[in-house]
């Protein structure tokens, strides 16, 4: 496993142990469910960005396969920064306000 997917992995089990544990449910009102619409997105998009950068990684074992460019990278690379991003966003709004 690739290290940079250590932290993502490791996002997804601990949002499953709060969904798991939290006090309300879907069906708690305006509040519940946008809380979890929000984090079930970003839940799906950190899916999205683990199994992008274990392409990347498994794409990089094979001899030659990124002499011609690294462009799929740098897209992967984007992609991961702007989900962290978005979670400092969400972590704000959802947890400290």
């Amino acid at each position: 496993m690739a290290a940079d997917d250590r932290p993502g992995i490791i996002f997804l089990i601990g949002q499953a142990v709060e969904w798991r544990n939290m006090p309300f449910g879907l069906d708690a009102g305006l509040a519940g469910a946008t809380f979890y619409v929000l984090t079930g997105f970003h839940g799906l998009h950190v899916v999205t960005g683990v199994i992008l950068l274990l392409y990347m990684y498994f794409r990089s074992l094979v001899p030659g396969n990124y002499d011609r460019g690294h462009q799929g990278v740098s897209a992967v690379s984007l992609f991961w920064h702007f989900v962290d991003a978005i979670w400092i966003v969400l972590f704000l709004l959802l947890y400290l306000w």
